[in-house]
């Protein structure tokens, strides 16, 4: 059954901060959002979010990490771009999510701003504060609390807010990046994105009695474990149970294995800050991260898309029905987990 969507709840679970974004009227009287900046030099805005009026289910499919929309300062910051754009992005997983969509009738937010310049599935905390340039009066100073507290295990790596180096390869970066350039994609980018995110996923519970969000991300090919018959084509994410009730991961992999599609439940990929802001299963809120190997869907230079997106789409049609009709019986009161858990 199709639900209403109501309207937006006052208080949503985010924090007060407004998605600063622009809305229109889509071809289904949805609305066509766009909100946040990339740059004052492109002009673009860092997000596009599709909310259809009435959705058959209680989804949101995001795709944080396949923004394509390069300022030419960023590019001409970079060692090599090419090849960083190569690695860092989730090559046109964009366009399979927006199949996905349109075959199922769900939300879709997509970044535009490129995971180059801010992971959105980092926390703004996690920065490594030595590729962050010192300066004069106002720039570049860290707090008393920044350098007691440095950056997280990630952003040690080279894979923090915004990426700093590249297995294999070294330094993204010509230079350090300006504070107060760090600050404004923070302000731009990281939060309008996160704003409007927890937003929709408020309006979508508020219509079902919970929400359900699908992080759609890529990956390169697994190698096979000695366990494994075959190495896994998809990987479901659930930080492990905490992001989602467990009916819900283990609908996702029964409808994977029934389709023949090898998959692995958390490991190596086991979902990151977007799945730990935007989930509260208590409160009716699930989220899971779905990683699809790239070679389903892209040529073998991983760079553009090939007829196997259309097939893998309609297979991932089905998988987000099934878990949309899952999340609509817990909304429904279904069994719920409880606030103890």
């Amino acid at each position: 059954m199709t639900r209403p969507a109501s309207s937006r709840p006052a208080n949503p679970p985010q924090g007060p901060e407004t998605a600063a974004a622009r809305r229109s009227p889509s071809p289904d009287d949805g609305a066509s959002i766009q909100g946040g900046r990339v740059s004052a030099e492109c002009g673009e805005a860092a997000f596009t979010m599709a909310v259809p009026a009435r959705s058959p289910l209680p989804v949101l499919i995001a795709v944080p990490h396949a923004g394509r929309a390069y300022p030419r300062a960023v590019l001409d910051e970079m060692r090599d771009p090419l090849l960083s754009q190569l690695r860092l992005e989730d090559r046109h997983v964009d366009a399979l999510g927006r199949e996905v969509a349109r075959l199922t009738g769900t939300g879709l937010l997509v970044a535009h701003a490129p995971r180059a310049m801010i992971d959105l599935n980092r926390s703004q905390r996690d920065v490594d504060w030595d590729m962050v340039a010192s300066g004069g009066e106002g720039e570049g100073r860290l707090s008393r609390r920044e350098r007691l507290t440095g950056p997280g295990a990630r952003a040690r790596s080279g894979l923090g807010i915004v990426p700093r180096r590249l297995p294999g390869f070294g330094e993204i970066w010509r230079r350090p990046l300006p504070r107060a350039e760090l600050e404004r994609r923070i302000e731009d980018i990281h939060r309008p994105y996160h704003t409007a995110l927890g937003e929709e996923l408020a309006r979508i519970r508020e219509g079902w009695g919970a929400a359900l969000l699908i992080d759609l991300h890529s990956m390169p090919p697994l190698r096979r474990q000695p366990s494994e018959e075959r190495s896994p084509r998809i990987v479901i994410g659930d930080r492990f149970g905490a992001s989602c009730h467990a009916s819900i991961a283990s609908a996702a992999l029964a409808h994977l294995e029934h389709h023949g599609y090898p998959a692995a439940h958390n490991r190596p990929y086991a979902g990151g800050y977007v799945l730990d802001r935007h989930s509260r299963p208590a409160d009716g809120f699930h989220a899971v991260q779905l990683e699809v190997c790239r070679s389903a869907y892209l040529d073998a230079g991983f760079n553009e898309p090939t007829r196997g997106l259309g097939p893998l789409a309609r297979m991932l049609a089905g998988l987000v029905r099934v878990l949309g009709a899952q999340a609509a019986g817990l909304g429904a009161g279904g069994e719920m987990p409880q606030a103890a858990e």
